[in-house]
């Protein structure tokens, strides 16, 4: 029976200042870390292990995978970083205060940008300070200027099908450490959640997700690890 692992970075450095983060790479706080390390222990406590593992290419869902495969004893499993389980861009929203843009667009506005399942933030200027389009892992990759959770949806899935689900269906244990809209992503599809409850969904920083599946990948039960323990 195929076991998958989805787990979203601990706390970055923007969560903690309410920052809209996106693809912008910010690091782990001390808070983040220790929530990865605790993820760690509690896998290798309740006796989980890996054949492979995936994340992005974000230094905050990678730091996470690490720590948890160093307090596991793991640091040696292949790991595959990929773009597509990148967050997902927030456009022009990039390095802004949560709370500053309720205070001056309205609540409203901001809730639709941020929870709304197919309208955007506002695209990225081009000479903004937060363009990673030159970034060099980014080289040769079409760096969206803003995305919905739909179209982060849109490619994360087929990342899925290519590279993730053939590991499963071959009988690989797989743990994702990512974000919280790409992991949004694997969970609608996954466990077939509608185009209007997703986005409300939230995925807590730093707690392993369980899915245990049968042979086509579908959902059989899906649990956090932290209420089994």
């Amino acid at each position: 029976m195929p076991r998958l692992v989805l787990l979203r970075h601990g706390q970055s450095a923007w969560n903690l200042e309410n920052r809209f983060t996106g693809w912008w790479d910010v690091d782990v706080t001390e808070q983040g870390a220790a929530e990865a390390r605790a993820a760690g222990q509690l896998l290798a406590g309740a006796g989980f292990d890996f054949d492979t593992c995936f994340t992005s290419l974000q230094t905050r869902a990678i730091k996470t995978l690490n720590l948890v495969l160093e307090e596991m004893g793991r640091l040696w499993l292949p790991v595959t970083k990929d773009w597509r389980l990148n967050e997902r861009h927030y456009g022009g929203l990039t390095g802004l205060n949560k709370q500053e843009m309720i205070d001056k667009v309205g609540a409203e506005q901001v809730h639709i940008w941020r929870r709304s399942f197919d309208i955007p933030p506002p695209e990225l200027e081009a000479d903004s300070a937060f363009d990673v389009s030159k970034d060099r892992r980014y080289a040769g990759i079409a760096v969206p200027r803003t995305e919905s959770l739909k179209d982060t949806i849109a490619r994360v899935l087929p990342y899925w099908e290519a590279s993730i689900a053939p590991r499963l269906k071959a009988g690989e244990r797989v743990v994702i450490s990512a974000h919280g809209n790409s992991l949004r992503a694997l969970v609608k599809h996954l466990s077939g959640i509608s185009d209007d409850e997703i986005p409300t969904l939230e995925i807590p920083t730093g707690q392993p997700l369980v899915y245990e599946l049968d042979a086509d990948l579908k959902e059989i039960e899906r649990y956090y690890l932290k209420d089994r323990a």
